[in-house]
């Protein structure tokens, strides 16, 4: 890897915020490897439809979660497979963390 620039730096940064938020992190996980409507989220997460909306909507403006629309519904998913990389290797260490 280069050496990153402090706007690099800053950047990342930003990027790391946005996981540190339980309500995106549950979204985040519940979209693992499949799409999911707003409905189905709010079902799977046990959070409200207007706090999930609003999570996504930041977790699509920071590049996290992409959105399709079908008709009147909007399916959302990961952004890319960078992300689940992501997700998983955070699960990972935390797993390992709690086994030491």
């Amino acid at each position: 890897m280069n050496k990153p620039t402090n706007e690099n730096i800053s950047d990342m940064a930003e990027f790391f915020k946005v996981f540190g938020d339980p309500t995106r992190m549950k979204i985040l996980l519940s979209l693992l490897g499949k799409e999911m409507c707003v409905n189905c989220i709010t079902d799977t997460t046990e959070v409200s439809q207007s706090a999930i909306s609003h999570q996504l909507r930041i977790l699509r403006t920071s590049g996290l979660v992409k959105s399709r629309r079908v008709g009147k519904q909007i399916y959302y998913s990961l952004d890319d497979d960078h992300i689940k990389s992501i997700l998983e290797i955070a699960h990972e260490h935390v797993n390992h963390k709690r086994q030491v």
